[in-house]
């Protein structure tokens, strides 16, 4: 479990400070690099930044916590694993399937109803969980179950409300796409996300949603996952990472961070976050090691922050 180095001080913030750089090295040839863009807040302020806090990227499976709100409130019945995994990328391992089915029957719904698509079958879809709480909330409201993931279903509107909520802007002029799952998501400057991170705890049922997070965190995605291990490492924590290499958190005591990968490589966001957390004045713990490995399982290189 990591700890504060003491007494945590706010680093000077400084606005022209460079972008992260990733670099994945091999033997002894820098083989890659990836741009990080990061951003961390306190109490409404920038506290610390690397490249550009502003920069606008889709909020993804980060949301998911958030996502969650409004099926909490709507579902007490639900227990830790099953809100966990309503905010989970997951693997479809067997645990994390039977408890998407939980979900469904305590909807109720059937496995026929969920609309994230294959992959290979909607239950195993990463994203079943989430889904699984759509038709919960669905179930609870009287809305129809059918086409609950599209932008004018009651469903993606109360959603849409709260990620307007929680990330400080109005929610008609919100741009929006669609997820890899189908369902709508939400374009925020990242620094807008860092600090939905940080209201989360706030608002009805935010509490619910970081206990269980932090109850189960290996439902999240599975025991290497940065959000994963950023939990476990990172007292008080709470992290979702998104696709395309996105990754938000916030801490117990009021601090939102959010990080972007520019060319969107997720293995780039373990090493940058644990630079953001150093930085912080925390100990990263297992976020620090970020070793290259091959297919035999040999150690070959590693992923590092250049310059440090």
């Amino acid at each position: 479990m990591a700890v504060m180095v003491g007494a945590r001080q706010a680093p000077p913030y400084d606005a022209a400070v460079e972008p992260i750089v990733v670099e994945v090295v091999r033997g002894a040839v820098v083989e890659a690099r990836h741009v990080v863009h990061a951003v961390v807040v306190h109490e409404g302020e920038n506290e610390l930044a690397a490249g550009d806090p502003g920069i606008v990227t889709f909020f993804r499976s980060s949301a998911k916590p958030i996502q969650a709100l409004p099926v909490v409130r709507a579902r007490p019945d639900l227990d830790d694993e099953e809100i966990a995994l309503m905010c989970a990328s997951h693997l479809g391992t067997a645990e994390q399937v039977a408890i998407v089915r939980r979900i469904l029957a305590r909807a109720p719904a059937s496995e026929g109803d969920l609309e994230c698509g294959p992959e290979p079958t909607p239950v195993q879809h990463n994203c079943s969980g989430k889904h699984a709480g759509f038709l919960a909330l669905a179930s609870r409201r009287g809305w129809p179950l059918e086409g609950y993931r599209l932008a004018e279903h009651p469903v993606q509107r109360a959603v849409l409300e709260e990620v307007a909520e929680v990330a400080d802007v109005d929610a008609e002029s919100l741009v929006t796409g669609v997820d890899g799952c189908g369902v709508v998501t939400f374009a925020l400057p990242l620094e807008h996300m860092a600090q939905a991170f940080v209201r989360l705890r706030s608002q009805e049922g935010g509490e619910r949603v970081v206990n269980a997070m932090r109850a189960r965190p290996e439902l999240l995605r599975g025991p290497v996952a940065a959000d994963v291990v950023a939990i476990r490492e990172l007292e008080g924590w709470v992290a979702k990472g998104g696709a395309e290499g996105l990754f938000c958190a916030s801490s117990a005591d009021g601090l939102g961070l959010a990080l972007k990968v520019e060319d969107g490589a997720t293995r780039a966001v373990k090493p940058a976050l644990a630079h953001v957390v150093t930085r912080l004045g925390l100990e990263p713990g297992a976020l620090a090691r970020n070793e290259l490995t091959n297919s035999r399982g040999e150690t070959v290189g590693e992923l590092r922050v250049a310059g440090v």
